[in-house]
């Protein structure tokens, strides 16, 4: 068989497997990691004063240690395969399908990353904004939505794009824990045919699509959120 002919055989499979598992893998780990990374970014900068802070402190580092110092292969294989192996009684604790299993992998495993940028972000902005809301009689929870957040996303705005672009790749490594998203797609054409090098040069043409197309996105919405300050400093 030819190469366009593999090619036409492929490519309907693989954009339905784009539509129905990597895209919404993606949109769900990534909105699921980014409300993670606001919550564990919140804590890490309120003060420790109380024992329960402390206390909530010490998860977070612990949770983001954990997550950016590890793979992400193996997570997944961790929360697939081995959670099951916690038993009570003969029985499972925890058990996971599949797409339940990707899904909260993917979305710890940015929430961690997203929660250090957005951190940074919120240390970024001048503390001189702080005080000048605090002037004006402003409480904390209203400055840190009106004031301090809109500050912090123009500058985590890049970082968390890259992230979403990379999570679009890593969705990949689904197909180490059985879920058929577009790179399983890709190697099932590559054993069907014998022509691993068109099925995933397709497939990597499909993601490189993708990553152009959110790579425009990115750069239109860092314009859309600097206009102003372009604006300023004409």
């Amino acid at each position: 068989m030819s190469a366009w002919q593999i090619v036409l055989k492929s490519l309907p499979e693989l954009l339905v497997a784009m539509l129905k598992y990597t895209i919404p893998i993606t949109l769900i780990s990534f909105a699921l990691g980014l409300i993670l990374a606001v919550l564990v970014a919140l804590v890490r900068i309120s003060p420790s004063h109380q024992p329960v802070m402390r206390g909530l402190k010490g998860l977070t580092w612990f949770y983001v240690w954990i997550f950016r110092g590890t793979p992400l292969l193996v997570q997944l294989f961790l929360i697939f395969f081995g959670l099951p192996y916690l038993k009570m009684n003969g029985h499972a604790i925890i058990e996971l399908n599949a797409w339940t299993a990707g899904i909260l992998t993917f979305s710890l495993n940015t929430g961690a990353y997203a929660s250090e940028t957005i951190r940074a972000a919120i240390s970024s902005v001048p503390k001189t904004q702080w005080d000048a809301a605090k002037a004006l009689g402003m409480k904390k929870s209203l400055i840190l939505r009106l004031v301090i957040f809109p500050q912090a996303l123009r500058i985590a705005l890049p970082p968390l794009s890259n992230s979403f672009i990379s999570l679009i790749k890593d969705t990949s490594l689904a197909s180490g824990i059985t879920i058929i998203e577009m790179f399983q797609v890709s190697q099932q054409f590559a054993a069907l045919y014998y022509n691993p090098l068109v099925s995933y040069s397709l497939v990597a043409f499909l993601y490189l699509m993708l990553t152009t197309v959110l790579t425009g996105v990115q750069s239109w919405l860092e314009k859309r959120t600097s206009r102003y300050l372009l604006s300023e400093g004409q």
